[in-house]
């Protein structure tokens, strides 16, 4: 597993570097195609330079400065291996290249009139100095600038995604997550049949238990499923605990023809009626669970309604109840992740006793599909 993030890291690396050299000569040559063009509106055409001295120089004034400028790109790479002094030497690299690229210049310009060394005056010397360190400077910004961007930006994408990845890890636990109590009392339950001699109940409460455990686990975790499919496992599920409680536990399960098709997380309600034969049943008393799937403020409401003790009071349910592990908190976790905060689960008591469930989630019409 290790080795392979190693790889991933390296293939985001290696597709990420080709577009960056690409943006960078991009933008050099676009840089240096400015200047030239600058350099000949303001500059040369405003001077009584001929054609055939000024455009040779413009473009051996420009081939310099690219050249200049790769070698500071370099020098710069080589400068940001220690952290000593970082600062003083980029602007003695510069100050250097300024100085180069000025004497460049002007003895190019001489040779073009003729005259291999005529020595510059001071003005000439501060004047083109200092507008080699502007344009060396303003390249240097613009370098680290777009540098520093494309750095976060690759930075914030590798950070979305170890937080996507980290997301469907915790989806897929959350999913995954089987309740102890439930196989071992279903388990318990088979072997209390096949003691009776009841065989055929034991077989086919065997058969439905790894009907359920298959849909569990080999189903992906972060797909979503239609409310009439979320039914039929619920019912599978339901009639492994009928097996385990007989008469004693009622079932109705309800769905409006409208949202049959919606789209919700799959085994999303299963862990509330689980939450209630766990929690909420008083012994030696029947107990009715009623589910309810009907559309409602452009979402999806999902009802589990029961008869049983009810939550113990309204401030401590997130303690007492959603700590139950595969219950209340695991469907809130996995809401929270899937919608982003845009569905909500509410609890409370119903007034003639027992507790009730509700989960909104936003409409999603369509055939099965992964979860983003």
């Amino acid at each position: 597993m290790k080795n392979n993030v190693i790889d991933n890291s390296i293939d985001i690396f290696v597709q990420k570097l080709p577009s960056r050299i690409r943006l960078f000569w991009l933008c050099q040559l676009s840089g240096w195609a400015v200047y030239a063009l600058l350099t000949e509106i303001m500059i040369k055409l405003s001077s009584n330079e001929p054609w055939r001295i000024h455009l040779p120089h413009l473009v051996l004034d420009t081939l310099c400065g690219i050249t200049i400028t790769l070698a500071l790109r370099w020098l710069y790479r080589q400068a940001s291996t220690s952290q000593q002094y970082v600062v003083v030497k980029h602007v003695m690299l510069i100050l250097v290249a300024a100085l180069v690229w000025t004497q460049f210049k002007w003895y190019t310009l001489q040779a073009l009139y003729g005259s291999w060394w005529v020595p510059m005056t001071w003005f000439d010397f501060g004047t083109w100095t200092s507008a080699s360190l502007t344009m060396l400077a303003t390249w240097t910004g613009g370098y680290y600038g777009i540098k520093n961007y494309l750095t976060s930006v690759e930075e914030r994408e590798r950070a979305d995604k170890a937080l996507h990845l980290a997301n469907e890890a915790q989806l897929k636990m959350l999913r995954y997550q089987l309740n102890p109590h439930f196989m071992f009392n279903s388990i318990n339950a088979t072997c209390t049949l096949i003691l009776k001699n009841e065989k055929s109940h034991a077989i086919s409460m065997l058969e439905q238990l790894c009907d359920f455990l298959r849909y569990s686990l080999y189903t992906d975790p972060l797909s979503t499923i239609r409310v009439a499919e979320e039914i039929e496992i619920l019912n599978n599920y339901l009639d492994i605990e009928k097996g385990r409680f007989q008469s004693r536990l009622q079932i109705n399960i309800q769905a409006s023809p409208d949202c049959h098709n919606v789209l919700i997380p799959s085994l999303i309600v299963q862990p509330l009626v689980e939450n209630v034969l766990k929690h909420g049943m008083i012994p030696e008393q029947p107990i009715t669970i009623n589910v309810d799937f009907v559309t409602h403020n452009k979402g999806l409401l999902v009802t589990v309604r029961d008869n049983g003790k009810g939550f113990p009071s309204e401030d401590v349910v997130a303690s007492s109840q959603r700590d139950s592990g595969i219950g209340l908190s695991n469907c809130e976790q996995r809401l929270k992740l899937i919608y982003q905060g845009h569905a909500s689960l509410e609890t409370g008591n119903n007034a003639e006793g027992g507790a009730w469930v509700k989960i909104w989630i936003p409409v999603t019409v369509g055939a099965s599909h992964e979860a983003n």
